[in-house]
């Protein structure tokens, strides 16, 4: 991941304020022939350390999916302090092609969950373009005694959806989060929540709507 980090793809749902395409543009139902090529500008965050997330684009052009080796939250037991909360921040260049703009329709997030009696967990994230206000995170919660894989999805009504500006480059963010609260489970139980797999990465995908931009 870390350095140099250029895929081509195509990116999907958008949760939040941004410069909309103009609103007679006609939505697409199949996504543009030519590449979209996504430039990871910065990966910052506790829960995605150097070298440790992955970006790759769908041959179709249809979604991108972010991958995690080293993305866990825990608390309880000897657990350092501040492992309760790990969160990831990907700051994406998005070169899409000419005449098109995209949208976030949806975005799956997967990993492991173990949590005990009383203790709980939480994923959420959020999704802006480079000047524009932030959104408020989507949260998605889970109670104890839980252990099992564990699956959230966040999706935009179509009329909802936000569009890219047309000609213009902005950077896309996406803003990841794991919370774990011991809560009152037992002292000395370990509880924890990853957005990866004992059996090998899991990956965040993230679906694209495409629509075509006002002619000049």
């Amino acid at each position: 991941m870390a350095g140099g980090m250029l895929m081509s793809g195509a990116i999907a749902a958008l949760l939040t304020t941004a410069l909309p395409a103009h609103p007679s543009s006609p939505v697409v139902t199949d996504p543009p022939p030519d590449k979209i090529v996504i430039d990871v500008a910065t990966v910052n965050g506790s829960g995605c350390p150097q070298g440790t997330a992955a970006v790759a684009v769908s041959p179709d052009n249809t979604a991108f999916t972010v991958t995690y080796s080293d993305y866990l939250a825990q608390a309880g037991g000897n657990s350092d302090p501040t492992a309760f909360r790990k969160n990831c921040q990907l700051n994406l260049i998005v070169h899409v092609p000419q005449g098109f703009t995209y949208a976030i329709a949806s975005a799956d997030y997967r990993g492991f969950l173990s949590l005990q009696p009383g203790a709980s967990g939480t994923q959420r994230a959020s999704y802006y373009f480079q000047g524009s206000s932030n959104t408020a995170f989507k949260n998605h919660p889970f109670n104890g005694p839980y252990n099992d894989d564990w699956q959230a999805t966040d999706s935009t009504d179509w009329a909802q959806l936000v569009w890219a500006p047309c000609g213009v480059l902005r950077n896309f963010n996406i803003n990841t989060e794991l919370r774990v609260n011991a809560g009152s489970s037992a002292p000395g139980k370990v509880s924890f929540m990853t957005m990866d797999s004992t059996d090998g990465d899991i990956s965040t995908v993230y679906h694209m709507a495409w629509k075509e931009c006002p002619k000049s």
